[in-house]
């Protein structure tokens, strides 16, 4: 069987950050959901949470932090901190994976922190961080994953930006309670090669972010070929979430499908 024949073993999820914008944000958490798909969602303290339990709809990740980074003492103890908090929050709406950052992001996604240079001691601290972090996760069954950025688009500035970079630091905890959130649209931009980025980093991911370049978009309004990277993921077996946290080019309906038709879910 090609890879193009096997069935996708994956789920399909979508950032309600992104999407329905015109909508209440329960409302496009509940349309989301009515679709068929996962609900992604980011700074949960903006949220009533007790409300978006009442959609029924299936969670897939939230930011798992409210403040902090991974290197400095008081950007440490902000980070444990609020992610002690946000594993409570969690449980509300049973997400299984929080979201992590290099360090901490202000409003427009620049690092409230930033550093384009790395020290070996940094890097050393920054790995005890998320093996704290991941020991914490292993405590409450919940993942933690530290996503990719890209610095030369949306997030200039921040250190342990790269795939490379969270692919480095997820092997060093080698933990299953810490895994990579894999975005492709970011991955494009900062490193591309994005077919052999997931045959490398599979096995540390914990789940897998898509849009297309530039624009973030929906797949089809860029130069990604995201239809080569759904049939590679099905060769090698990948069985956990896909989400699109894009906007729509014109309307959310249509890029979800084209999201859909992408993917072959």
């Amino acid at each position: 069987m090609s890879a193009s024949e096997q069935t996708a073993r994956y789920r399909l999820a979508a950032s309600a950050e992104m999407l329905y914008t015109d909508l209440d944000f329960v409302e496009r958490v509940r349309r989301l959901h009515e679709r068929g798909f996962e609900v992604e969602i980011w700074d949960w303290s903006t949220k009533d949470l007790a409300a978006l339990a009442a959609t029924g709809a299936t969670f897939s990740s939230m930011t798992g932090y409210l403040r902090g980074d991974l290197t400095t003492p008081d950007g440490i103890a902000e980070l444990v901190a609020t992610a002690e908090e946000s594993l409570r929050m969690a449980e509300l709406i049973d997400v299984p994976r929080l979201n992590l950052h290099g360090t901490g992001l202000a409003p427009g996604g620049l690092p409230v922190r930033p550093q384009t240079e790395v020290t070996p001691h940094e890097w050393e601290i920054a790995a005890e961080t998320l093996a704290r972090l991941a020991a914490l996760g292993a405590r409450e069954g919940c993942v933690f994953t530290l996503e990719n950025l890209n610095t030369a688009v949306d997030h200039p500035g921040t250190p342990f930006a790269r795939a490379a970079d969270t692919l480095r630091l997820a092997q060093a905890v080698d933990s299953p309670w810490l895994r990579l959130n894999l975005d492709l649209y970011h991955a494009q931009i900062g490193e591309g090669n994005l077919i052999e980025l997931v045959r490398e980093a599979l096995p540390w991911v914990g789940e897998i972010q898509v849009a297309d370049v530039p624009g973030r978009c929906e797949p089809g309004t860029g130069e990604i070929r995201y239809e080569a990277i759904a049939a590679a993921l099905r060769e090698l077996g990948y069985d956990g979430v896909i989400g699109l946290e894009g906007w729509a080019r014109h309307d959310t309906d249509a890029a979800l499908d084209a999201f859909r038709s992408a993917f072959g879910a």
